[in-house]
């Protein structure tokens, strides 16, 4: 039932966000939530679980600062892996933020969030086009056994973490 898309302000599906969370990740939630909507009904125009949902998105506070954005993709991922469910696939880490328009803009940090994604036993890293040179610099040892992937929009991001045929643009495995 309903009429059809309009922005706009009104009811309808709500995100509540809480945690280690400053004003530029909540809005980045949003963000998140609006694109997570339309890529949705692209895919199963036949699900709305997102339009109807009430949600709660919870950031544990962590060792990396939340200061900028960067968690855009993940949060995508995360709320339509719940809306179709289908888990992502495993030891399978992303960063990037995401415009409305669904492009995968760069972050900082590579170099922790690649350590952070060792240290927690993940193979698979999907990191911004944009930060594909970032990525080249580190030294050797960070990125050897790891599988790393780069998304210019977020259509390479779902191909990467759902479809799982996508290959690693930066395979640095050590004879495996």
């Amino acid at each position: 039932g309903g009429g059809g898309g309009g922005g706009g302000g009104g009811g309808g599906p709500s995100v509540r966000s809480t945690g280690q969370m400053g004003d530029v990740m909540r809005e980045s939630t949003l963000i998140a939530h609006t694109f997570a909507r339309s890529y949705l009904h692209e895919l199963e125009p036949d699900n709305s679980f997102l339009e109807r949902a009430a949600l709660h998105m919870h950031v544990p506070e962590g060792a990396t600062p939340k200061d900028g954005p960067s968690a855009g993709i993940t949060m995508v991922t995360s709320l339509l892996s719940l809306a179709m469910g289908r888990p992502p696939r495993p030891e399978l880490a992303m960063t990037g933020e995401l415009t409305l328009t669904g492009r995968v803009l760069p972050i900082g940090g590579v170099k922790e969030k690649l350590i952070a994604a060792r240290r927690a036993g993940v193979t698979h890293v999907v990191f911004p086009k944009a930060n594909e040179r970032d990525v080249a610099e580190l030294p050797e040892n960070l990125r050897t056994g790891m599988s790393v992937f780069y998304a210019g929009h977020y259509e390479d991001v779902y191909r990467i973490a759902f479809e799982g045929d996508a290959e690693p643009d930066g395979e640095q495995s050590s004879g495996k």
